[in-house]
């Protein structure tokens, strides 16, 4: 679609943090190509880590928090000790992202930690579900969020924006993820509103609002 729209430019991905000076890892080019949903091999100045809760490295293609460590990496956060002493290990940042790295070295970002869904023991990935939902014709735009339950601990709930002038229901868009998702994957909650979703300055949806808002309605 992006070569359809755009026939002279090219697609690419990337990942980085504020505490990594931005950059972390690219993808371009042939390499974009192949692994359209990675987000690159780490660049030449970077090393990268997937671990367990431990702090062990998984072997490839297991998920787990990724480390990052090099010079582009700050060393702390200003004045903020216990903040730092969580975050940082001899040198290597806990990003708090959940991603895999294949056999040739490449990054694939699953979630972030805070933002996954635990459903009876079954983790569910935020991103996987709303880009399931982000292909509904009707969605402007959705976050997925954990819902309390007092059986499950969690179930997965999405705040879903509709496009002007269309409609949707709960049991179509569940219809609709059924065909591409696990049934524990599958959003048990949906909670439609006309306004945009809350965003800090970056641009990131503010999920511990939407949990504030809706969870408790739930």
């Amino acid at each position: 679609r992006i070569k359809e729209h755009f026939p002279g430019g090219s697609a690419s991905n990337g990942y980085g943090l504020t505490e990594t000076s931005s950059v972390t890892s690219m993808n371009s080019g042939d390499d974009y190509v192949r692994k359209p949903d990675s987000v690159g091999p780490p660049v030449p100045v970077v090393d990268v880590r997937v671990v367990d809760a431990d702090g062990v490295d998984v072997p490839a293609g297991e998920k787990g928090e990724l480390w990052i460590k090099g010079p582009n990496v700050v060393r702390g956060y200003w004045n903020k000790p216990e903040a730092t002493a969580l975050s940082f290990s001899a040198g290597w940042l806990h990003t708090g992202d959940v991603a895999r790295l294949d056999a040739e070295g490449f990054i694939y970002i699953v979630d972030r930690a805070k933002d996954m869904v635990i459903r009876g023991g079954e983790n569910v990935y935020s991103v996987q579900v709303e880009a399931v939902l982000f292909e509904h014709p009707a969605v402007a735009d959705v976050a997925v969020i954990g819902v309390p339950h007092l059986v499950l601990g969690e179930e997965v709930g999405a705040v879903v924006v509709v496009r002007p002038g269309m409609f949707v229901t709960a049991d179509e868009l569940r219809a609709f993820c059924s065909e591409r998702l696990a049934a524990f994957e599958i959003p048990t909650h949906f909670f439609f509103r006309s306004d945009e979703l809350p965003r800090n300055p970056a641009g990131k949806v503010l999920k511990t609002e939407l949990r504030t808002r809706y969870g408790a309605s739930a």
